[in-house]
């Protein structure tokens, strides 16, 4: 059965080209639930026209249907939870000068 946390393991995997930081650490990830095999992600995008959208949630589900015991996985877009620099790790923040 896979873990929360080989999801993000394999999510972190999952790079903006334009900021060379992981989406994890970006802090677009907003959820991730674990049911039999079925995952589902919440994201959210830093702005809701972000020109990298169609890259990222191929990416993200195709990165975490290679882990052993992942049968599906659907990606939800979500702005209920608007993205902030706040969201991001101290890490992100660091290498972005914040």
């Amino acid at each position: 059965m896979v873990e929360r946390e080989e999801v993000l393991q394999a999510l972190r995997e999952v790079i903006d080209p334009e900021l060379g930081i992981n989406v994890v650490d970006l802090g677009l990830i907003c959820g991730v639930e674990i049911d039999k095999g079925y995952v589902r992600i919440r994201m959210t995008f830093t702005t809701p026209f972000c020109p990298l959208a169609g890259m990222f949630l191929e990416q993200i589900k195709n990165k975490v249907l290679e882990l052993k015991g992942v049968k599906d996985v659907d990606v939800e877009l979500t702005f209920d939870e608007p993205w902030s620099p706040e969201r991001m790790s101290e890490d992100a923040r660091r290498k972005l000068g914040l």
